[in-house]
């Protein structure tokens, strides 16, 4: 699944570039929607991102593309490899990426199998 983000002021630091924490609220949220959508009958919540590391700046005006895709299903999670460019240049490399894993809960916050799980 792909999303696109619009980089505003008010996503910006002190110095003019996209805070951090700000982008990985939307890769947080892009993965949880792939995640919801391959398997609606699930109760997810994030539990890891295995790296992070921004290799470009980001600044006002850029248009960003997140792309999530289902890379592992075990029994009780789902693991999406997450990658974010920037949309005007989808030839150059990845400003970001990660693999973000969410694992399915009870009403109760406990671990539930993904094939068992009522909506």
């Amino acid at each position: 699944m792909q999303t696109q983000r619009l980089v505003l002021p008010a996503d910006l630091n002190q110095y003019g570039f996209l805070f951090g924490g700000r982008l990985l609220a939307w890769i947080d949220e892009a993965s949880w929607i792939a995640a919801s959508m391959d398997f609606p009958h699930c109760r997810f919540v994030t539990i890891a991102m295995d790296d992070v590391q921004f290799h470009h700046s980001v600044r006002d005006g850029t248009i960003l593309s997140i792309d999530s895709t289902l890379l592992r299903t075990g029994n009780t999670s789902v693991t999406y490899r997450v990658q974010v460019i920037d949309h005007r240049n989808p030839q150059a490399n990845p400003l970001f990426a990660t693999a973000v894993t969410f694992v399915n809960v009870t009403e109760a916050g406990e671990k539930s199998p993904i094939g068992f799980s009522k909506q």
